[in-house]
């Protein structure tokens, strides 16, 4: 068991201009293992140790929410070996590690289409989610299964529902209202995504979480990436001169 909680020297940042949301797609396991010669699960496993180290960073800088892509809806492509291998570790993920979740007050959150997993993995799921649910440290937001499109479609195919029922009046159908709908719709936006790996995309990820969120591009990949990497994306954020459609001079 390992604690989330760390001292760190903080008087190169202030919190009041540190991002309260910080989304991540954790890119670059399988080269990683490559490099080494390994197997790709090699690289999941350092990949997972790394997501560790990001959570217990997260908890020490003081974010409201972290939000990690683990697995997209259109990893589904790759080899059943390594697809099986990926279900594995997210299972002992959950079974070993959200009781040290709970133990430090964070709360975790699983968002995607969990429909397609068995129904084991899904209860866990459930268990780990309702363990936590009342924890009000860290949101810790795990994307397995998800997509940035999925998420919109569901939301929208929720309303549609309620319009075909006579409930909603389509004319009241506004971005407040799809806000309702889609994921992590009760936390504050993403205010910065980090990708690791060297890929300049977005790949389908929290499509409309996003739209103002500044964006952190680095070539280190998932498994390397560390406290050091992590504030120099916050260095970065917080050169950042965000307007949000303002211009300079309002």
């Amino acid at each position: 068991m390992i604690s989330y909680q760390h001292k760190d020297n903080l008087k190169y940042f202030s919190y009041n201009l540190l991002p309260k949301h910080v989304a991540i797609i954790m890119d670059g396991n399988g080269r990683w293992a490559r490099i080494r010669g390994r197997l790709r699960i090699i690289g999941h496993q350092a990949g997972f140790q790394a997501a560790r180290q990001a959570v217990r960073f997260a908890v020490n800088y003081q974010f409201d929410a972290l939000t990690l892509y683990a697995f997209s809806s259109e990893n589904w492509k790759r080899p059943d070996s390594e697809i099986d291998s990926l279900m594995q570790l997210f299972a002992y993920a959950l079974d070993n590690e959200i009781y040290n979740l709970h133990k430090n007050n964070i709360k975790l959150k699983i968002i995607g289409d969990i429909s397609r997993f068995n129904k084991a993995l899904q209860n866990s799921i459930f268990n780990a989610e309702r363990l936590t649910a009342d924890n009000d440290g860290l949101n810790l937001n795990i994307a397995v299964n998800y997509g940035g499109r999925w998420d919109i479609l569901q939301g929208v195919k929720k309303i549609a529902v309620q319009v075909k029922k006579g409930i909603l009046d389509p004319n009241l159908i506004n971005e407040d209202l799809l806000c309702q709908y889609i994921c992590m719709n009760d936390m504050v936006p993403v205010d910065l995504v980090i990708r690791t790996g060297g890929e300049r995309r977005i790949s389908n990820f929290l499509l409309w979480q996003i739209a103002y969120a500044e964006l952190f591009f680095t070539d280190i990949l998932w498994p390397d990436f560390n406290d050091v990497v992590f504030k120099s994306a916050l260095h970065a954020f917080m050169q950042r001169d965000r307007r949000f459609g303002k211009s300079t001079f309002m």
